[in-house]
């Protein structure tokens, strides 16, 4: 379990994933070797799974999102596997989700603009297979996009 200083640590990381370690340490209140060794003890716990690049798909011309939510038609004991093999295959979904409850699937899905997301939404979305509902919700705007917690 992540000590308060652990907590430190994990919260100047979230506030600056790219930051050298040794400014890490600096903002932290420990040694860059304390760090270090913390860092890689959290990785073994599973608590740090990895820093990861966050992409702003919209600064790259992608101006539409959409969440997706099905739910699936259960009577094939296979939907499931072949929905999601299926969803897998679609180039321009970023995120799958599953849930429990009365939506089996999230995904969420990029396009260009209106037309391609038309294109998408025709030609990939509504031909795959096993679907019994779908929801379609645009994105307008982000108001919160964190990670953060009370560390």
């Amino acid at each position: 379990m992540p000590d308060s200083t652990d907590r430190r640590i994990l919260r100047q990381l979230l506030a600056d994933p790219a930051a050298a370690n040794a400014t890490l340490a600096e903002r932290a209140g420990v040694t860059a070797a304390s760090l270090w060794r913390r860092m890689e003890r959290m990785r073994e716990a599973g608590v740090l799974r990895g820093v990861q690049a966050r992409i702003d798909w919209r600064a790259m011309g992608w101006a539409v999102e959409v969440s997706l939510r099905f739910t699936l038609d259960k009577t094939n004991p296979r939907a499931f596997d072949e929905f999601v093999a299926a969803l897998r295959q679609v180039p321009e979904v970023i995120e799958i989700q599953s849930f429990l409850g009365s939506v089996d699937w999230r995904a969420s899905v990029i396009a260009r603009d209106m037309a391609h997301w038309q294109q998408v939404y025709r030609d990939r979305i509504l031909t795959l297979p096993h679907i019994a509902e779908l929801d379609a919700l645009m994105l307008v705007a982000t108001i919160k996009d964190s990670e953060d917690l009370a560390l």
